[in-house]
């Protein structure tokens, strides 16, 4: 370190290691050793000489602390350094963050903390990509931005919206719309269903040998995409196959009651991860049935006008209050999920 008008810096030429998170090559971005910053901006050109302990200017207002240092206030890469070291001492396993944090946030975070404990300070960094609405990346300057109290509002499923969220892989850039809501709607259906289906059965008899290996084979193959630097995406797509596969063996009348049971537990099991399957649900009693009714007879209408949208809205409705629809030959019917 070295004190500059008061203020004190890193000099990272002397932290042979910098770059390594962000693969930057320090001799092309570094203007000479004197090169240093004094503000905290995230700026890709601003990979010089970083302050710790930043001397206080009027500009700053009432930002500042009287110490021993003199007058003035931590350097802001600071903050996470500090407060891993004072609540877990040491290592930590994982360090998360947004793609925009690894340069020179994160840098400069090992940077300091290395140096003055010389050991690893994370062993696993994880960098969530940027989330984008309707093709264009989210901002408050752009005013394309949904806050969860906003789609809670439009009366979209906290559940339908974490289902979502989760279902693309955090390093890849997601694109987040009104639309993919209903997806997730129409997927946790499937699930919903399955679930009323599995509940119904009373076949009588041990666990079909198939039935087993299904949910064997699901959990393993689960475990391994999730092992896989979580890969929840990948994860989803064995989970469904499993789905197919119990709804098979239903329509074939080869499950029974023992088998459903052992089909639930392994539902539980995925549940402890995604933790969209199984969410506490409205009593019965809580349930107006003649307001279902008039739901349902508003959607058949939607769906007559060609009104789609009306439809799958008024489906994702009874669908979070737990009403399972479903559409037959003889009309549609509806279940509340227990």
């Amino acid at each position: 370190t070295y004190e500059a008008d008061g203020s004190i810096y890193f000099r990272l030429s002397s932290f042979k290691d910098y770059g390594k998170l962000s693969h930057m090559d320090l001799d092309q971005l570094q203007d000479g050793a004197s090169g240093r910053v004094d503000n905290d901006e995230y700026e890709a050109e601003d990979a010089r000489d970083f302050v710790l302990w930043k001397a206080y200017v009027p500009e700053d207002g009432e930002v500042f602390w009287e110490t021993e240092l003199g007058k003035g206030r931590p350097g802001w890469h600071i903050e996470c350094s500090a407060m891993i070291r004072k609540i877990f001492g040491t290592t930590i396993d994982i360090h998360t963050g947004g793609v925009d944090l690894v340069f020179p946030h994160h840098e400069n975070e090992i940077a300091q903390s290395e140096a003055a404990y010389d050991e690893k300070f994370v062993r696993h960094w994880i960098h969530a990509e940027h989330l984008l609405v309707n093709g264009t990346k989210m901002s408050k300057s752009l005013g394309n931005f949904f806050t969860l109290r906003d789609l809670l509002d439009k009366g979209y499923s906290p559940r339908s919206i974490r289902y979502l969220l989760i279902s693309a892989h955090y390093r890849k850039q997601f694109n987040f719309t009104l639309e993919g809501i209903g997806q997730a709607d129409q997927a946790l259906e499937r699930i919903d269903n399955l679930i009323v289906r599995l509940k119904d059965i009373r076949k009588e008899g041990g666990v079909d040998p198939g039935a087993k290996k299904l949910a064997e084979d699901m959990i393993a193959g689960f475990t391994v995409a999730v092992d896989d630097d979580l890969n929840i995406s990948r994860g989803l797509g064995v989970f469904f196959e499993f789905l197919h596969g119990v709804n098979t063996m239903i329509n074939e009348e080869r499950l029974s009651r023992s088998g459903a049971d052992m089909i639930m537990e392994a539902l539980k099991k995925i549940d402890s991860v995604l933790g969209v399957i199984f969410h506490v649900r409205q009593s019965k009693t809580d349930i107006d049935a003649s307001w279902v009714e008039s739901m349902i007879a508003e959607r058949i209408q939607s769906k007559k006008d060609k009104n789609f949208k009306r439809a799958d809205e008024i489906r994702a409705v009874l669908t979070e209050k737990g009403i399972i629809l479903e559409d037959t030959k003889e009309g549609t019917r509806w279940k509340i999920k227990s």
